[in-house]
């Protein structure tokens, strides 16, 4: 027997415990990391608690898949329905089984994906949400929020309409993953965020086209509540016309494009701008009317007169107060109230422009009728006319002493 007929040596074999091979298989699922893989539900079964289990097979193969309760709402798990299942291997060593924990199932195929969506729509309308009153959108909002893709279109086309609208305008930008099995929790806590500042008063959700599926986050029924839930207006612009996903139903507006969207919520810089100088204009012009309407009726004001007239009025209310108490406590209030009105009368005559006029004082009058306050206001051969206590004079300035 030659060197090259020589057996080759025997494997080593490696001794371990159970406990550690058990170990080492938990490690080796654990680094096959996420995975999202297709096959059909077979023998679906619901367990205490909510939690669902089944088997995923395909041709060739199979695996056992659980959905732990709190994923339950994302697993929609139909017996003979071809799914994708999204999730992580686990290898649960009490019963030596290796299993799919899912974060989500989804339907397979355009009428599977239609089912799924109208039941979500269904539970969301029996409970009002998709025939909620909308919430308005500000005019000039502080900010706004835009949840999008990494997609540069996308974020490109908003910003072109803003620059064209209105440059330099407020924009917060959340680029999340917009597709795939983690894009609604994404989505959700971007929407969450963005709700949390109080700068940000209308948030934009944008998307390009896609075909149902690939919109499927968008019509996850947790992100529909999330947008519910919001203190803040929510604008949807995902997809086209032909592709409406169920948040578009439960949004505050729905626009075909991330252009329209922008066009919707950003304001015009140069109509806000036309509409202010009509604004400036139309308050001069009644400014205006007003000071001189407030002139020629301060002109037609004999303001001796009035001053005399309102003294009279006080005094005759003086007099019947003085009465009233009198009449209504003769004993007690009458020599009080004498002595108040008595007052009040030598108040009144003090103040009076006649009794001012009779101690030598006198009410000079320019040629219009307007009080003289000043000397610096005449010139020399001005006529003026004076009033006196009684009577009036007219005379001429000769010199003038300011």
């Amino acid at each position: 027997m030659t060197l090259f007929d020589a057996p080759a040596p025997a494997p080593e074999v490696r001794r371990v415990s159970l406990v550690r091979l058990s170990a080492e298989v938990a490690r080796a699922a654990a680094s096959v990391g996420r995975v999202a893989v297709e096959g059909e539900v077979h023998r679906p079964s619901n367990r205490p608690g909510g939690r669902i289990y089944f088997t995923l097979k395909d041709r060739a193969a199979q695996v056992t898949v659980t959905c732990p309760a709190a994923r339950a709402k994302r697993c929609r798990v139909v017996a003979g329905e071809r799914v994708e299942v999204s999730g992580r291997l686990e290898w649960v060593s009490g019963w030596g089984v290796l299993q799919l924990v899912a974060d989500s199932v989804v339907p397979v195929g355009a009428g599977a994906v239609a089912a799924m969506i109208a039941e979500a729509r269904a539970r969301l309308a029996a409970e009002g949400l998709i025939d909620r009153p909308r919430r308005r959108l500000p005019r000039l909002p502080t900010a706004i929020g835009v949840v999008c893709g990494s997609d540069a279109a996308v974020r490109a086309d908003i910003e072109s309409v803003v620059a064209a609208r209105f440059a330099g305008y407020p924009l917060l930008f959340r680029e999340v993953a917009v597709s795939g099995p983690s894009a609604a929790d994404a989505i959700i806590e971007a929407v969450a965020d963005l709700d949390r500042r109080p700068e940000v008063e209308v948030i934009i959700l944008a998307r390009g086209g896609g075909d149902a599926t690939q919109l499927l986050p968008f019509s996850d029924e947790a992100l529909c509540r999330a947008i519910c839930a919001s203190s803040t207006p929510v604008v949807a612009a995902i997809g086209h016309e032909g592709d409406r996903p169920l948040c578009d139903e439960v949004v505050d507006l729905r626009c075909g494009t991330p252009s329209l969207a922008a066009g919707a919520v950003v304001p015009d810089r140069a109509l806000l701008e036309a509409e202010l100088a009509a604004h400036r204009e139309r308050a001069a012009i009644v400014l205006e009317r007003r000071y001189v309407d407030a002139r020629r009726q301060l002109a037609g004001i004999d303001r001796t007169r009035a001053i005399t007239q309102g003294f009279a009025r006080a005094g005759a209310r003086l007099q019947q107060a003085g009465s009233h108490l009198a009449l209504v406590h003769p004993q007690r209030r009458l020599p009080g109230a004498a002595a108040v009105l008595d007052g009040a009368r030598k108040q009144m005559d003090a103040l009076s422009p006649v009794r001012v006029l009779e101690r030598g004082y006198a009410v000079v009058r320019a040629a219009d009728g307007a009080v003289v306050r000043d000397a610096a206001a005449l010139s020399t051969g001005e006529s003026l006319s004076v009033q006196l206590a009684s009577g009036r004079a007219g005379v001429r300035v000769e010199e003038v002493i300011a």
